[in-house]
């Protein structure tokens, strides 16, 4: 089967369509890949929701869009930490009171490698933040995403799904030992299932909604903080390192960004650079495992989630018209 091509194969910010009078939630979007994502799209035209645990960087970050926005726009900073499931149900809430119709929801923030901790829902962190955090938030947020005409949700993945291994009844690694890069590769898995199911039940149910994955290869994000050992400079040499062998911060954000934007993109997409197994480069269509494509274990991921959370995604249940 041959991979199709991106439409525009050399994609930059500057390429980015005109985003004027779309309204697009980023969450994470005070730092790193979120930050430049947020960038691109005010400065195309977009509102941005800014969905952020820390709200001194946010509003920093907020500042910045309203300098960056050809237009006066009416960016928001809005509060969540996806760690806690209370949180991301208000942060929905509030999204929607300022603004009812959103045509964009990118789920960005992420943790990364981090010892082994517990979410306030009491699920491990790293899944709790990256997968079930950002489950929830779509769901709730489903009703603003439907009021549009053509609806997106951008799922952050990782290359590092290739290494990742589901265990439905073991997210937590009570029977299995935890390994760092181990419960991230799963968190990552779990994204990459999770956009691809979204993908089909949002067909089978006849909605617009488009779902889509993106990664940005290996870029130069504080999430590889975490694994650097306290030495001082070692943060700066590997951040120097990163950008070498990868991508750049910037450079990493550009495959959520055309995700989010560009006409060609088609539910169930998965886009990322694809250049040195997917360390670097262009965007492009990217490939996922065997495990990734598994419609079985996504249904089996998305049905778990869906007891362990709460969250309904009573609109896909419709009956297509």
């Amino acid at each position: 089967m041959t991979r199709r091509t991106v439409q525009n194969s050399h994609f930059r910010f500057k390429d980015t369509p005109d985003q004027t009078g779309r309204t697009i939630l980023i969450t994470g979007a005070n730092n790193g890949l979120g930050l430049h994502s947020a960038s691109a799209l005010a400065a195309a035209g977009a509102r941005i929701l800014l969905a952020c645990r820390n709200q001194q960087t946010g509003q920093a970050a907020l500042e910045r869009l309203g300098q960056l926005s050809p237009a006066p726009t009416d960016h928001r900073l809005i509060p969540v930490d996806l760690a806690d499931l209370a949180s991301v149900r208000s942060a929905a809430e509030q999204a929607i009171d300022a603004a009812p119709r959103i045509d964009v929801l990118i789920n960005n923030a992420g943790v990364m490698a981090i010892p082994r901790s517990r979410t306030v829902d009491g699920f491990e962190t790293q899944v709790g933040t990256n997968h079930f955090g950002h489950f929830v938030l779509t769901d709730a947020l489903l009703p603003a995403l439907l009021a549009t005409s053509a609806p997106r949700v951008v799922t952050l993945a990782s290359i590092a799904h290739r290494r990742g291994r589901i265990v439905l009844d073991d997210f937590g690694f009570e029977r299995r030992r935890y390994r760092r890069m181990t419960a991230y590769s799963q968190s990552k898995l779990a994204n990459l299932l999770f956009s691809a199911e979204l993908a089909r039940r949002s067909a089978a149910a006849g909605l617009p909604l488009i779902s889509v994955a993106a990664h940005p290869g290996v870029a130069a994000t504080n999430l590889f903080d975490s694994m650097v050992p306290p030495i001082p400079g070692a943060t700066a040499l590997m951040h120097a390192g990163l950008r070498v062998v990868g991508n750049s911060e910037r450079g990493g954000a550009l495959s959520q960004v055309y995700a989010a934007t560009m006409p060609d993109v088609r539910n169930g997409d998965y886009l990322g650079p694809t250049w040195m197994f997917g360390i670097r480069g262009p965007v492009r269509h990217s490939s996922r495992t065997r495990k990734a494509r598994s419609e079985e274990l996504a249904a089996a991921l998305w049905e778990e989630s869906v007891r362990l959370t709460g969250a309904h995604y009573s609109p896909l249940h419709a009956e297509r018209s």
